[in-house]
């Protein structure tokens, strides 16, 4: 028997014989193309990954409401409920890991701009920020100045390794983007870009659709497919070698996400939790987060759609939703966790199912785009693994300073550009204002903008702004970073314009 009747009883036997239906019409190069795309398919796998999918999506239809519990007070941290010396003992904690090395960040980017209108990859998206800095700029800064806090605490430098988890449609134009700016000042050596898999989509009666008569329809597997790429793509192994002992996971879409936040680590550390999740309290009891909570004495994220509003909407004595954990994408792991997991636990993840509007080749070899959902793309969620762990701790973080989606164009009322654009001037204006410095309105929105090459969180600004004013659009950069500005003299109280490291800079003259 040929290695091709081989493969042709193989797919009879699960059903997917259908694959083969265009062969004779196939060239040479599309048979190579079709077969290498079977066999790069693990078909006895998908197909149990489908039943599955459809097992968990008839389950999904039952509420949860009996079984859901609270994250307990003593699992439960916030920044705002916890002394000031405490948080400052977490934040010292985090930058002594930083500072030996034990720390990895892991970026979950695999996701294109298509809801934003861009195509190309979300990362290298600019809301419009003064700097016109993208995500990624964004978050690489940040990287830098916490390496440099993490050295000015300990006399240790050291650095974080970003990896960064692409999709197949990502990788390149990530590679690109990161090689063509000089990967925004950090190390080449220390970033490491790898893709998440992929999984073949399936129509609704279970049979794998095509995309050309060559080739399958796919799709990226989640952020849930993080753990899976750990071991294909051999980071575990690079983790392991490294020395890496904690990582902070996030989306690259939340313009104010903390990277590596020494906080957040220094508390999930200084508890002994082997998992970690940032949360902000829910706005209100509908508002479209899951909730970190308990299920049957497991640790879970519950969607707003898996409860009754009568759960959704219970509370504490004190007035707090019972239920507040908003979920935000923002975890620690440690790497042991990580390890078990990914050779363990990782067969056993949930699979979530997503009906979706497929093109495909019809039985004639034509390709349709239908109007309506005709088939099924199965992901995993990064916090699906909070299951397998008895080590779960949570840490509240004030959604002013830590939460701003980025998901949407410019048209839709929330988690677009704009919003992500005004909370940063919010967030940064506060931070002049605690600082002892005044942001002065102009005749519109106020703007202002700190570079994280100068303050991660705010701090080190006293000696720049305090008791001095500047008038909107401010934009405060360290020396090497974009061009000055025209303003007024500092000395008679106003500045507008870009801030040095060592003074105020106002059109070409230096305030020290």
């Amino acid at each position: 028997m040929t290695d091709f009747e081989n493969l042709k009883n193989s797919l009879t036997k699960y059903e997917q014989q259908h694959l083969l239906q265009f062969w004779e019409q196939l060239s040479e190069a599309g048979k190579r193309e079709l077969l290498d795309d079977i066999r790069d398919t693990n078909i006895a796998e998908v197909c149990s990954f489908f039943k599955r999918a459809v097992e968990s999506l008839e389950e999904g239809q039952q509420k949860l409401d009996d079984r859901m519990k609270p994250i307990p007070p003593e699992a439960f941290g916030s920044v705002t409920r916890t002394r000031a010396d405490v948080l400052k003992s977490y934040y010292e904690e985090g930058l002594r890991l930083i500072s030996e090395g034990h720390v990895g960040v892991l970026l979950l980017a695999g996701g294109q701009g298509t809801r934003l209108g861009v195509p190309y990859p979300k990362g290298m998206f600019s809301v419009g920020l003064p700097s016109q800095k993208s995500l990624f700029q964004i978050q690489a800064e940040r990287i830098r100045r916490l390496q440099e806090l993490a050295f000015r605490q300990t006399g240790k430098r050291n650095y974080i390794t970003w990896y960064i988890m692409t999709s197949e449609h990502t990788m390149e134009p990530t590679h690109d983007f990161l090689c063509t700016n000089n990967y925004f000042g950090l190390n080449k050596n220390n970033i490491v870009l790898f893709e998440q898999g992929m999984l073949p989509c399936f129509t609704l009666e279970g049979k794998i659709i095509m995309e050309t008569t060559s080739r399958i329809a796919k799709s990226p597997d989640g952020n849930g497919g993080l753990y899976r790429a750990l071991r294909d793509r051999k980071i575990l192994d690079d983790i392991k070698n490294r020395g890496i002992k904690y990582l902070h996971a996030h989306s690259v879409d939340n313009i104010l996400t903390k990277v590596a936040d020494p906080v957040f680590i220094g508390y999930c550390v200084s508890k002994g939790a082997e998992c970690g999740a940032k949360v902000v309290e829910k706005a209100f009891p509908t508002e479209a987060l899951g909730v970190v909570c308990n299920v049957d004495e497991k640790y879970q994220v519950v969607e707003y759609s898996e409860i009754t509003l009568r759960t959704a909407e219970l509370r504490n004595p004190d007035g707090k939703l019972t239920f507040s954990a908003g979920n935000i994408c923002n975890h620690f792991f440690s790497a042991e966790f990580l390890e078990r997991v990914v050779k363990k636990d990782e067969a056993n993840l949930q699979l979530h199912v997503a009906k979706k509007k497929i093109p495909h080749i019809n039985e004639k070899g034509v390709l349709c785009r239908p109007d309506k959902p005709n088939g099924i793309k199965m992901e995993k969620f990064v916090f699906d693994v909070f299951q397998f762990t008895e080590k779960l701790v949570v840490w509240e973080v004030l959604r002013e300073e830590e939460f701003s989606a980025l998901k949407n164009a410019d048209t839709a009322e929330k988690d677009t550009a704009t919003t992500a654009r005004r909370d940063i001037y919010a967030l940064h204006r506060k931070f002049i204002e605690r600082a002892g410095g005044k942001v002065l309105p102009g005749d519109s929105e106020i703007i202002c903008e700190i570079s994280p090459c100068i303050s991660y969180a705010g701090e080190d600004l006293e000696g720049l702004v305090a008791g001095k004013s500047f008038k909107t659009p401010v934009l405060l950069e360290a020396p090497d970073e974009g061009k000055l500005t025209n303003g007024s003299s500092a000395s008679s109280g106003a500045t507008n314009g870009s801030i040095c490291a060592n003074g105020i800079t106002n059109g070409t003259k230096k305030i020290h």
